[in-house]
């Protein structure tokens, strides 16, 4: 409490103070703090990066964030040109997901390997690590996040030379609560088997249908009743012809080219419904068979240099508010006027000073209530007196109390 007096020429003493300027402090506090946030947010977005990469979760795929071109999308800041990554490498050796009895995510985990700069030539030697739901791997100043996951039918399909061909698809998930996914497959036609390239393009084969980790039909219709894979199948339509490979042109990864379709230059040959093990064989001799399945997980590389600048202003912008919301401001007057003496006050030899207290509340939600009449007593009366209206040094008081 900051106290102040004046004394007027008539006798009148006036005394003021006032309580609460660490309210003011905090609202300076809360502000200064706030617009720190706000720089440290757009310089986040200025220098920070969000990659996107889908990865089978075998041990063998990897990723190290040398380039934008590694990702499967990238959104950068506008003074993030790509060539200063953060340079570390990781790969997932294996994911697990549980899951509630109606089929509702419970939690994710994947344990992945990592390791910082791009010259660890021997993932023996990377570092281990556990990333599960909003627990990212921390590595280089980047955090890396799982966002998804699905499974990867692995396929394997024998030519007629006997030569083959091996590739683990990603399935996108179309139904959630079940994990009933789709994806496609494309394989070109082993080297030196056919004398020209028509010919060659004529044979590749490719590969499109659906994954169900808990297979339930309905008639031959594949359905999942499970996200658990207890009992994985694969419903696949398998195509001869030309799979547009060597094109050039872009083609969607969970889906075959329709105009290829259309035009007969990629055939259907069959309609299957394959298990874990079980093969299908056209009768020019090529068998497709279904190998079984790994499980895929989508990771997220995110880049803020400011993260740390965001979280120290907001704590301290919250600190500042409280202070300010907490601490009240008041103020307080105290006048002594001394008064004329009346013919009783003359023969007693007494001395009458009128005592003028106010209170002023400096909020709006700080209202003085029954504090201010417990302060204006404590300062016009005597707390010793036991009559509680005399003061320990002069005469009688006459007091008049206003909140304002």
């Amino acid at each position: 409490m900051r106290p102040s007096s004046k004394a007027y020429p008539d006798g009148v003493v006036e005394v003021s103070a006032e309580k609460g300027y660490l309210r003011e402090f905090g609202n300076l506090v809360f502000h200064f703090a706030l617009l720190a946030l706000l720089v440290s947010i757009a310089l986040g977005k200025l220098y920070g990066y969000e990659g996107t990469r889908s990865l089978v979760a075998d041990g063998e795929q990897g990723l190290c964030n040398t380039s934008t071109a590694v990702y499967d999308s990238f959104r950068a800041g506008n003074l993030v040109d790509g060539t200063d990554l953060a340079p570390f490498c990781f790969r997932v050796d294996q994911f697990d997901a549980t899951f509630l009895p109606n089929g509702q995510p419970d939690m994710y985990t994947a344990k992945a390997r990592y390791a910082e700069g791009t010259t660890a030539s021997d993932p023996a030697t990377w570092k281990q690590a556990t990333i599960r739901v909003n627990e990212p791997l921390r590595v280089a100043g980047d955090r890396v996040y799982v966002l998804g996951n699905g499974f990867a039918p692995k396929f394997t399909v024998t030519f007629p030379n006997g030569q083959q061909r091996s590739q683990t698809v990603l399935f996108v998930p179309d139904e959630m609560q079940t994990m009933l996914s789709s994806g496609a497959a494309r394989f070109d036609t082993p080297a030196g088997m056919y004398p020209n390239e028509d010919e060659r393009r004529a044979h590749q084969v490719a590969l499109e249908g659906l994954f169900a980790p808990t297979a339930g039909f309905h008639g031959t219709l594949l359905m999942s009743s499970s996200p658990e894979p207890n009992d994985p199948y694969v419903a696949i339509r398998i195509y001869e012809g030309d799979t547009g490979l060597d094109t050039g042109k872009p083609q969607n990864a969970y889906q075959l080219d329709q105009s290829l379709i259309e035009q007969g230059r990629l055939q259907q040959r069959a309609q299957v419904n394959l298990a874990q093990g079980q093969a299908h064989a056209l009768p020019d001799g090529t068998s497709v068979r279904f190998d079984g399945y790994e499980r895929w997980v989508s990771v997220q590389v995110s880049h803020d240099p400011a993260q740390i600048w965001v979280l120290v202003s907001a704590i301290v912008m919250l600190g500042g508010l409280l202070v300010s919301l907490l601490i009240r401001r008041r103020r307080i007057w105290v006048r002594l006027v001394p008064a004329p003496r009346d013919s009783d006050s003359a023969d007693s030899g007494e001395r009458r000073t009128v005592v003028e207290i106010g209170g002023l509340a400096r909020t709006d939600q700080a209202g003085w209530g029954e504090g201010f009449d417990e302060q204006a007593r404590a300062l016009a009366l005597d707390p010793t007196d036991p009559a509680g209206g005399r003061s320990s040094s002069a005469g009688r008081f006459r007091g008049r109390m206003r909140r304002l």
